[in-house]
């Protein structure tokens, strides 16, 4: 292999792969459909972007098979016309999820799966190994705030912490030495079709975990683990299980609270990100940094307080002081996980007035959960929503974001076009507000918190 062409190249999960084959010295090219914000930034690290669904757009060198291998992501359409050039080609083609196998096995990887949470404990993860004198690499599914990318190299370290991501099945491929599931509400199921299927998918995935591993699973799930004799199972969350938190104090902006686990528990853990949900995080995170065996108490210590959680993930984009505005972008786009945010929201403010804006993002997920997604947004003071992002899918007759609007019993809800979102925020007299949705939505949101900070 000589060179990595890489088609839905401005994935975040496609571009920690890419990321690491430059680090390696192999020319990368790619090709995806929107230019980003994360695109700019792989075209100035070296990758080859393009944006023209156009074989004439790949450059000379990686348009021969020989010497070049094809990484690409489910999310592409199969009639794209890069696609049909290399798949008639003759050009050796994997999927991300392959490509991820292929490095991760080289080591022991800790691979974190779950329908939502699993971005969050996972950066956490790493960060903590990162910080202990074992290191780790990682392939995060987002932007580390600590050091500004999603990849962690440490040549010398034996751990590989990875994202696990269920879509299309992609994590049986993966083969990890510790695997933890953080939830399993269904999702997905323009794939998977019904729950059934989506249990059987994680189900699966724990059968994957090597001989002498160990699984960690969140308490009150559904999924019934298919662990090998010879895997250890534990049990985590907040309040219960194998692992949890004891002695959980809010104090003026902060969050501390001691980690139990079979061993004992490390006192004194202060949360960088000092929000609700991130204690259950941080808890499934330092449980299977724990199981490594190379977790070292003071370095835990020192991670949990400075990690500062990843991009798009309950990230303050304007936080005024004494009371003032603020304004969270949060990548919440399953309705636990909107529920979740809100709540979460709620308690760091209370009695303060809640504005909720929330993009839909496929239309199988707004037909599927429609009444799921309207009940979480009720829970906000005022509620608005914008364009569905379609994302990989055509649109499906009768389905929009007037299908989620038009359930949500809040009598303060507004429809309003993406082009004219960001008057509108402008125009609005919002005290905290909260954006919420996997969409290109949040590329707006800048705007919106430059214009309230001057």
């Amino acid at each position: 292999m000589q060179r990595v062409y890489f088609i839905g190249g401005g994935g975040i999960g496609m571009a920690a792969l890419e990321r690491y084959f430059l680090s390696q010295g192999t020319p990368v090219a790619a090709y995806d459909r929107t230019p980003s914000e994360l695109t700019a930034r792989l075209a100035g690290e070296g990758v080859a972007m393009s944006y023209d669904d156009d074989p004439a757009a790949i450059p000379q060198p990686f348009r021969s098979p020989e010497g070049t291998l094809v990484v690409f992501t489910p999310a592409v359409p199969a009639e794209s016309a890069i696609m049909t050039f290399f798949r008639t080609g003759g050009f050796r083609m994997i999927k991300r999820s392959e490509a991820l196998g292929i490095i991760t096995d080289k080591s022991k990887a800790l691979c974190f799966a779950g329908t939502h949470g699993k971005t969050t404990t996972s950066a956490m993860a790493a960060h903590i190994l990162h910080t202990c004198s074992c290191g780790c690499n990682a392939f995060l599914g987002g932007i580390l705030r600590n050091c500004g990318t999603n990849l962690l190299l440490a040549p010398a370290s034996p751990w590989t912490v990875a994202e696990a991501d269920e879509y299309d099945r992609s994590f049986h491929r993966l083969h990890p030495h510790i695997a933890l599931v953080t939830a399993t509400d269904p999702d997905h199921l323009d794939i998977y079709g019904t729950e059934e299927a989506y249990l059987e998918s994680f189900a699966h995935f724990t059968s994957l975990i090597r001989p002498g591993g160990s699984l960690v699973v969140h308490t009150g799930l559904k999924l019934v683990p298919r662990t090998g004799p010879d895997v250890s199972v534990f049990t985590y969350s907040r309040d219960e299980g194998d692992f949890h938190a004891a002695n959980v104090a809010f104090g003026d902006g902060t969050i501390t609270f001691d980690f139990v686990h079979p061993g004992g528990r490390i006192a004194g853990i202060e949360l960088g990100v000092p929000v609700d949900i991130n204690i259950e995080n941080a808890v499934g995170a330092l449980a299977a940094c724990w199981l490594t065996g190379a977790l070292e108490p003071d370095a835990a210590r020192r991670a949990m307080a400075s990690f500062m959680g990843t991009e798009r993930r309950f990230q303050f984009l304007l936080k005024q002081p004494a009371g003032g505005r603020v304004i969270i972008d949060d990548y919440a786009h399953h309705p636990d996980e909107l529920r979740t945010s809100i709540a979460s929201v709620r308690a760091l403010y209370p009695g303060r007035h809640l504005t909720v804006a929330f993009q839909p993002h496929l239309y199988t997920r707004t037909r599927d959960f429609a009444q799921q997604f309207a009940e979480a947004l009720s829970e906000a003071d005022t509620v608005v929503l914008t364009d569905l992002y379609p994302a990989r899918e055509q649109p499906i007759a009768g389905i929009s974001s007037s299908t989620v609007f038009e359930r949500v019993r809040s009598t303060d809800k507004h429809l309003v076009a993406k082009d004219d979102l960001v008057d509108w925020m402008k125009n609005r007299n919002f005290d905290i507000l909260l954006a919420c949705g996997a969409g290109d939505m949040s590329l707006l949101l800048p705007q919106v918190a430059a214009y309230y900070s001057e």
